[in-house]
């Protein structure tokens, strides 16, 4: 269960629009055609930053933009494409304590909690996780991004008061991780 980010958080979001490339999993679909093997190429960088990306890249590839657009999606529905989506870099935008809060929460309810919580405007994602137990109880993962320690672990303290008001005694244990540093993010990448 993927609990979905699909409104905008900022305006001032610093993020860089990314094409996701799926690996072997759409290997019963046929090879990419020179068009679709260029727009991967040219995407999988990240779109170009401006108010017309599909159109800007359309052009850059020689084609028109609902050719574009017809053939991300047809990547999309074959599994080709898993995403497209924005990328943000947290730290460029002031957010340095980034925190993934771990929750232990009972089965039962752990798609209408990661729902709500997913929904929360400071939660980026939202996300189950099988336990490793005896080590590792928690099954769903939220992510908290704030200017400080403090301000993390507060809107933790406002999830975990969230689950208390509306999932009472669904919340066994809890904990956060915070990010030591930001990896490059990138998906899978084909050569030119």
């Amino acid at each position: 269960m993927t609990m979905p980010k699909s409104k905008a958080r900022s305006p001032a979001r610093a993020a860089i629009p990314s094409v996701a490339v799926a690996s072997d999993a759409a290997a019963h679909v046929a090879p990419l055609d020179e068009l679709d093997r260029r727009i991967v190429l040219a995407t999988q960088d990240g779109l170009p930053l401006v108010a017309r990306p599909y159109a800007a890249l359309a052009e850059q590839l020689g084609c028109d933009e609902e050719t574009l657009r017809a053939r991300l999606a047809r990547m999309l529905e074959s599994g080709r494409i898993r995403r497209i989506g924005a990328v943000p870099n947290h730290y460029a935008i002031g957010y340095t304590a980034n925190g993934m809060s771990v929750w232990d929460i009972d089965d039962a309810l752990i798609d209408a909690v990661g729902e709500r919580i997913g929904a929360l405007e400071f939660v980026t994602h939202c996300y189950r996780r099988p336990r490793h137990l005896p080590d590792w109880p928690y099954n769903l993962f939220a992510m908290v991004h704030a200017a400080s320690r403090d301000a993390a672990l507060a809107r933790v303290a406002e999830i975990a008061a969230l689950l208390e008001r509306e999932f009472r005694g669904a919340c066994r244990g809890r904990d956060v991780l915070f990010s030591a540093g930001i990896l490059k993010k990138t998906g899978l990448r084909i050569g030119g």
